[in-house]
């Protein structure tokens, strides 16, 4: 392998190699790290990050920037958790809750390419909306209660023998993958995310594609709303707060791996792993709680820093 062939290589699986790294680190040093219980609960608990990251990811590959998915996906919680707690049908409380995603993603694409607001800006504004519409809805007490057992089995059962919480991460990240390689959406996303005037002038509508790029991002937080609602049988009006930055975290983290500097699908993933088992594995050492708050900043910070000109267009294009 030549020099110059050996720098690509490394540049698209040089973090991945690094997270295998951390995995062998951890088998061999933190009590209990390889048992099968503990592996489980790791993909358990990264699947709302790993699913409101795709989202993120989905929307910035159209170069927007969505920093409204965690309110938004506080919105959809408190709403399905509405109508699951007033005795409505489970599958009415889980399409309100995808379509309550999905309008708040169409509205930032209205924001963005009718207003021209930028999308840092647009999704803010979105977020705040969302935040209040949650706190009015719930008068800021946390929906809980014995609900529809239908309803609960979505985040609690198991399919095929794979917890459901597992099994549906991995469905959504196959039909975005899907739909971003082998469908001409995904053809027309990547084409306006790289070069958003080349597109147009192809022939690609740049704004319905932004829009749509949106709306994924706002249907990300519906589904992982469902999820969260029904695996936590409950929905508090900031349910979701504490996810913001491990999935924006996970997302840069992606964007160093398989398609160095731009965001993608099993980088996204593979982020979220590493960053649960890095979280997972410092607790079993007994590190204290806060190293793992300064190590996602230095996450973020060094992913950024491989990332910036990506994350710039995105924020402030109009």
């Amino acid at each position: 392998m030549s020099k110059t062939h050996f720098h690509v290589w490394l540049s698209r699986y040089g973090t991945c190699i690094a997270g295998i790294a951390l995995f062998v680190f951890f088998a061999m040093w933190a009590p209990n790290f390889l048992s099968l219980l503990n592996l489980s609960n790791i993909m358990k608990q990264i699947s709302f990050m790993a699913v409101l990251g795709l989202g993120f990811s989905l929307a910035l590959l159209v170069s927007e920037l969505d920093l409204s998915f965690a309110n938004v996906c506080s919105l959809c919680a408190v709403c399905v958790a509405w109508f699951v707690h007033n005795g409505h049908p489970p599958e009415l409380a889980v399409a309100a809750g995808l379509l309550v995603g999905i309008g708040a993603g169409v509205l930032n694409g209205l924001l963005v390419t009718v207003l021209r607001i930028p999308s840092l800006i647009a999704t803010l504004a979105t977020a705040s909306v969302a935040n209040g519409l949650s706190f009015m809805v719930t008068q800021g007490v946390a929906f809980v209660g014995q609900w529809d057992s239908r309803f609960l089995w979505i985040g609690r059962g198991t399919v095929f023998g794979i917890p459901a919480l597992i099994f549906w991460l991995l469905v959504v990240n196959l039909l975005a993958w899907f739909m971003l390689k082998q469908t001409r959406l995904g053809f027309r996303m990547l084409a306006v995310g790289e070069a958003t005037e080349a597109a147009r002038l192809a022939g690609v509508n740049v704004r319905v594609i932004k829009i749509i790029g949106l709306a994924l991002s706002g249907l990300a937080a519906g589904v992982t709303a469902v999820l969260m609602t029904s695996s936590l049988a409950s929905a508090a009006p900031n349910a979701a707060a504490d996810l913001m930055l491990t999935a924006i975290a996970a997302v840069l983290l992606g964007m160093t791996m398989f398609e160095p500097g731009r965001a993608n699908v099993p980088g996204t993933l593979v982020g979220a792993i590493i960053i649960g088992m890095l979280g997972n594995g410092l607790v079993l050492m007994g590190v204290e709680y806060y190293f793992q708050d300064i190590l996602l900043g230095l996450i973020i910070v060094v992913s950024v820093a491989l990332s910036s000109s990506v994350l710039k267009k995105a924020a402030f294009s109009i």
